[in-house]
């Protein structure tokens, strides 16, 4: 059933928000906010990982009147009956089943909410006609490529996870349907978000959890990886970036920190901040995992307007200082 959306002059756009109960779904729909848009948040709040987490972070952005929530899961089709009155701007797709080594367990969650959810994602913008589409895409997709940095002129037809392969799926619908029915997509290929409110089963929120907790860390590759990192904060002003880009066509680009960090450095300035070392438990590579990822953000740059600021002596100060608000570690 619908809910009664507030129409006001002060509004600028009412965009649509999918997974805004999660990381980067949440900041993206809090920064929106300030700047007195209208957003409609959906997110189905499964358990993957901590829902207690999800609703904090709901509980956040209720405190705005200009923040709907809906619990509805963009698997099902029945998402097609909602807002059939409200007139959205854009829809911002950012609803999946993360994680590349959960892909290797659980395939068919990756299929229904990354493939066949974003589907029914495009169908709704296409009946509603509404203008943009933006949606996330992942790093992952460059599999094992070789050529770094990364770059959205490069193949990507070499998918290491499922998760990838999934994530690809959807750059290839997402062109077929921008093409056929004429709205504008844009693919956004996140790399390495971390920041405060971050997912627990994410490399920051793991290591400092359980440096704190004097456990193991496991270290794969035996320590030999690289990541471009990419502060949260740096993300939502490329996403916005992407609100306003004019570009017609279906494009794909690039939102990473411009910057391969070594995982020890990674780790030693986690171990700085919270005045603890870490016990490293030093394993090989991961299947589905790549030991690099570097971003060229070039194009991201010239029609994003994006530019990376946060270094991670930076960022990690302050999801360590949120982590021990969080959980009253202080």
């Amino acid at each position: 059933m619908e809910k009664k959306i507030s129409e006001t002059s002060r509004i600028k756009m009412t965009i649509l928000v999918t997974g805004a109960a999660g990381f980067i779904g949440f900041h993206l729909s809090k920064s929106l906010l300030k700047k007195n848009n209208q957003v409609i948040g959906i997110d189905n709040l499964n358990s993957y990982y901590d829902v207690n987490l999800k609703k904090k972070r709901l509980q956040q952005l209720k405190k705005n009147k200009n923040f709907f929530f809906y619990k509805i899961d963009i698997q099902e089709k029945k998402l097609l009956n909602y807002f059939k009155k409200k007139k959205i701007d854009c829809v911002i797709n950012l609803a999946a089943q993360a994680g590349v080594r959960h892909s290797l367990k659980d395939p068919y969650a990756y299929i229904n909410s990354n493939i066949l959810g974003h589907l029914n994602m495009l169908e709704f913008v296409k009946k509603k006609k509404i203008k943009k589409l933006i949606y996330a895409s992942s790093s992952s997709v460059y599999g094992g490529n070789k050529k770094l940095p990364f770059s959205v002129e490069d193949r990507v037809d070499q998918p290491v996870s499922l998760y990838a392969a999934s994530k690809k799926s959807c750059e290839l619908i997402s062109e077929c349907y921008s093409k056929l029915f004429g709205f504008q997509c844009i693919g956004l290929r996140f790399f390495t978000v971390y920041g405060p409110w971050g997912r627990p089963d994410m490399a920051t929120f793991i290591f400092t959890k359980n440096i704190i907790n004097k456990k193991k860390i496991k270290v794969f590759n035996f320590g030999k990886m690289k990541r471009d990192f990419t502060y949260i904060d740096d993300i939502i002003q490329g996403i916005e970036g992407a609100i306003t880009c004019s570009k017609k066509a279906h494009t794909i680009y690039n939102l990473g920190n411009n910057n391969s960090e070594n995982l020890m450095d990674f780790i030693k300035t986690i171990e700085e901040n919270l005045g603890l070392k870490a016990k490293k438990d030093l394993l090989p590579l991961q299947p589905g995992d790549v030991p690099e990822t570097f971003a060229n953000i070039k194009t991201s740059k010239r029609d994003l307007n994006f530019s990376p600021k946060t270094k991670i002596s930076v960022g990690i100060p302050k999801f360590i200082q949120w982590f021990k608000e969080f959980y009253n570690l202080e």
